[in-house]
């Protein structure tokens, strides 16, 4: 196994977008890719390290930039303030994931018929929108999530299998709003799962969350159970016709 790494500049209109993708080199010919949205902070050595170990899974992993080359967040108001303007107008989370899929379909190792997108934070919400378009991917994952749908209902069916991970004890999740994106699955004809993890709060799969007040913790045992959750659905949907 030889994972090789590189960074790839594309573009959303004018603006400048720099992604991170790796793939296995010993592995001749076109594979999945699956895309990984960030957090709110933007594309950082997390989302990096899980293109890395979505290559060693014999698939092409692209962490996507929604930001903007060379822009992250270093404290919660910087963060907040790089998220706000996708929160508000939904559609500028579309035309950046459109910009990724276009990008993402151009590469060399890429199969553009097995393409799947997995999120963390508002990374989750970033490819639940992109599902919730009726483009047509494998799947989407999303982990620990914002569930909350756009105001404006695009009415679309989903075609993307949807696979989303939630710790129980989530502060920025409550439990009306699982009631709710579980009802609207249902209504968009989702082939979709829920997992719920007990004790667990937001970020449950970042090992340097340690905000009890703030509701972000790291969380081990649901770290490793939606990793493995994750690895099955991706097998599942690769290989199915």
């Amino acid at each position: 196994m030889a994972i090789v790494s590189n960074t790839v500049n594309y573009l959303d209109g004018d603006v400048l977008l720099e992604g991170y993708f790796a793939f296995d080199d010993s592995i001749q010919g076109q594979r999945p890719v699956v895309l990984i949205n960030h957090a709110w902070a933007g594309r950082d050595g997390f989302v990096e390290e899980k293109a890395k170990q979505i290559a060693e899974l014999g698939y092409v992993g692209f962490a996507v930039d929604m930001y903007g080359k060379g822009i992250l967040g270093i404290s919660k108001d910087q963060n907040a303030q790089l998220m706000q303007p996708f929160m508000e107008d939904r559609q500028l989370i579309i035309q950046r994931m459109k910009a990724v899929f276009n990008a993402i379909r151009l590469m060399p190792w890429v199969d553009d018929k097995q393409i799947a997108a997995m999120g963390f934070c508002f990374g989750g919400l970033c490819v639940l929108d992109f599902a919730r378009t009726g483009i047509d991917i494998k799947g989407v994952i999303s982990f620990h999530g914002l569930l909350g749908a756009p105001q404006v209902d695009a009415g679309s069916v989903i075609k993307a299998k949807v696979l989303a991970m939630h710790g129980y004890d989530d502060p920025m999740v409550p439990v009306v709003q699982v009631n709710v994106f579980q009802e609207e699955m249902t209504r968009a004809g989702a082939d979709w799962q829920f997992h719920s993890f007990g004790n667990t709060m937001h970020a449950f799969t970042n090992p340097v969350a340690n905000d009890p007040d703030f509701g972000t913790v790291y969380q081990v045992s649901a770290d490793q159970r939606s990793w493995k959750l994750m690895v099955s659905f991706l097998n599942e949907i690769f290989t199915s016709v």
